[in-house]
Parts: structure tokens; C-alpha cells; sequence
């Protein structure tokens, strides 16, 4: 007997957000096909649904993977997502970011898919001007990586415009934690989070953190962030998807926890968690890095019935010790 659930294609379903993003629609009225090159996701993260391994600067992949699996919706991770390599190649970042989607969107248009959930950033905004961060905030990216995506939010408009695409447009501020059941967590080459450093610190895999900049203007002098769950992220990914799918129209949100934790706070946190006491080294403050980020995700809340389970630093980073433990445990199970 097939499998009568509606199917959602899942771009970047192999990495860090896509693929808890994947558990939760398999749990949930849908059927995922993740598409992705596995640049920097992981094939052993594929676990809930079927796996086509492509690239979206390929037109004729993605025309394959409609006609062969007839997506009702595309979720749409797909990107490269280091800020400091988008400053020094910015070329490969328009073409993979941009170009990349509008091979996606023309291939929709062309298979009659017309919606879409796209997973954008708080770094649209630049520095911020309100704290916290509203979605009406301007939008004036200091990045090559930043304007990527806020090149693509503002496509889709044009497309829903034109074409009648309906899309939401996550806002997304700091990921962390992994799935509290163990099966899928955070593993990037290089790392370059602070939980995961930290946690990596605490089990022996590198010697400290550098703490960058210790004279902001926030209490401990140390830089302020929204830390949001990734299962809450992915929840949020699903609430939009029925929403588009329910009839609704096209729609940005912000997603965090809607208070900040200061790099201090989180490493006492991490210590606290742990049981190690995690060394730290001071370093310089960087360039565009601002005192403060943290959401207004009150529209989130409101439209999609949001509510983030995840609320305080400790259980969030409690999942992602659990899942690093368990990672070094089976490390032969997460060799790519």
C-alpha cells in the first residue's frame, strides 16, 4: 500500500535545522524528500523520508524530484551560512543562495508547486536600531550572507506577486540544542556556535573558547543573543507550512525565544550543565557584531500558535550535551 501522506520537499533536509525539521513532519500529516548535496549536511541524518542527493544549481534534479515526487510544498534550507566566508567569497555565496532558489522557484512555477517556507535569518536586519527585534524592523544586512537571503525574501514577494507563490519567510535568530530523544543533533565542520564549542570544550575536544569582546555595553560587558530550540525551530516550520497550506497568505515571522542570554551567562550555564569548568580566553570584539539580538516574535506567537517549549539556557543546553555525549559514544555511526 503507498504512502497517501502529502509530500514536502525538504531542501538542506541533511542538515543541522532540516533534518529536525524532517522528524517533526514525519510525525505529523506529511511525507518528506530532502534534496541535498551533502556539502555540509549528513547523509546519517536522513532518517524520515527519501534521500535524492542534488544540487539546486542543477535546474534538471529539481524538474526530476517534482515529476517523480509531486511536492504539494517545498521547506526550503538549502544554503551556505558562514558569515565570515560570505565576506571573502561573496561570488560563491550569490550563486549557491540566489541563484541557487531561483532554479528552485522557477522549477515550482514550472510544476505548479505554490508554496513555500523559506528559512531566513535576524542577520537581514543589520544592527539593530529596536531591541527587541520586530519584523517591521529595517532591513540593512552588514554581510554577503545577509543579503543573500534577504535578496530571496524579497523575490518571493515578487513571485506571490506575479505568480501567485505563497511563502513564509522564517527569521530565524540563534539555533541550539538537539533533539531530546538522541537521534539527530548539531554537527558542523568547522563549529563555529558557542553552545556546541563550549560542550566540545566540556568533553575534551578542544582546549578553551575565546570570548570575543568584553566591553560591550550590556551588564557583563559581553554580547547578548536570543537562543532558540531547534525542535521549537522546527515546529515553527510545520506551523507555517499548515498555515500556507490552510489557505494562508504570504507572511514573514520572527523566531526566538523573545529574551537574551549574554556569552557569560551561557557559559555558566554550560559549566552548570556539565560538571567542567570549561576555560576561556578573552579575545577582541568583532567587527558587526552587535551588544544585542533578540527577537519580537510576537507575530509567530499570534498567527502560527507558536509556543516554544524550550524557555530558559539550561534545558536547551542540556539536549545538546546529551547529544554530543551520545555522538562520541557511536562515533561510528556519524562518520560521513
Amino acid at each position: 500500500m503507498s504512502d497517501s501522506k502529502p509530500v514536502v520537499l525538504v531542501t538542506g533536509g541533511a542538515g543541522y535545522i532540516g533534518s529536525h525539521t524532517c522528524k517533526t513532519l514525519k510525525r505529523a500529516r506529511y511525507r518528506p524528500v530532502v534534496l541535498d548535496n551533502l556539502s555540509t549536511g549528513h547523509r546519517w541524518a536522513v532518517k524520515w523520508g527519501t534521500f535524492v542527493k542534488g544540487d539546486l544549481l542543477m535546474p534538471e534534479v529539481i524538474d526530476r524530484v517534482m515529476i517523480e515526487h509531486q511536492p504539494i510544498a517545498v521547506i526550503h534550507f538549502a544554503a551556505l551560512a558562514y558569515v565570515g566566508e560570505s565576506v571573502r567569497d561573496p561570488q560563491r555565496y550569490y550563486r549557491n543562495n540566489v541563484v541557487g532558489t531561483l532554479n528552485l522557484l522557477d522549477s515550482m512555477r514550472r510544476h505548479k508547486v505554490d508554496k513555500m517556507v523559506f528559512s531566513s535569518t535576524c542577520a537581514t536586519y543589520g544592527e539593530p536600531r529596536l531591541i527587541p527585534i520586530p519584523e517591521a524592523h529595517p532591513q540593512f544586512p552588514i554581510n554577503p550572507y545577509g543579503r543573500t537571503k534577504l535578496v530571496v525574501e524579497q523575490a518571493l514577494r515578487d513571485y506571490g506577486s506575479a505568480y501567485g507563490l505563497k511563502s513564509a519567510s522564517l527569521r530565524y535568530f540563534n539555533a541550539a540544542g538537539a533533539d531530546p530523544q538522541g537521534d539527530i543533533g548539531e554537527l558542523h565542520e568547522p563549529e563555529t556556535h558557542l553552545i556546541p564549542r563550549l560542550l566540545e570544550v566540556a568533553a575534551g575536544l578542544r582546549e578553551n573558547v575565546t570570548v570575543f569582546g568584553q566591553d560591550y555595553d550590556t551588564e557583563d560587558g559581553t554580547c547578548i543573543r536570543d537562543y532558540i530550540h531547534v525542535n521549537d525551530l522546527a515546529q515553527a516550520h510545520l506551523l507555517a507550512l499548515e498555515t500556507l497550506d490552510g489557505g494562508g497568505g504570504t507572511q514573514t515571522y520572527n523566531l526566538g525565544m523573545g529574551r537574551g542570554y549574554s556569552v557569560r551567562q551561557v557559559i555558566d550555564a554550560a559549566r552548570k550543565v556539565t560538571g567542567k569548568e570549561i576555560p576561556v580566553v578573552d579575545g577582541a570584539a568583532r567587527p558587526g557584531d552587535p551588544p544585542k539580538l533578540i527577537a519580537d516574535a510576537t507575530r509567530a506567537r499570534n498567527r502560527l500558535r507558536w509556543e516554544p517549549e524550550y524557555l530558559e539556557i539550561e534545558p536547551l543546553i542540556e539536549t545538546a550535551w546529551q547529544w554530543l555525549q551520545h555522538r562520541l559514544k557511536h562515533k561510528e555511526k556519524y562518520a560521513d
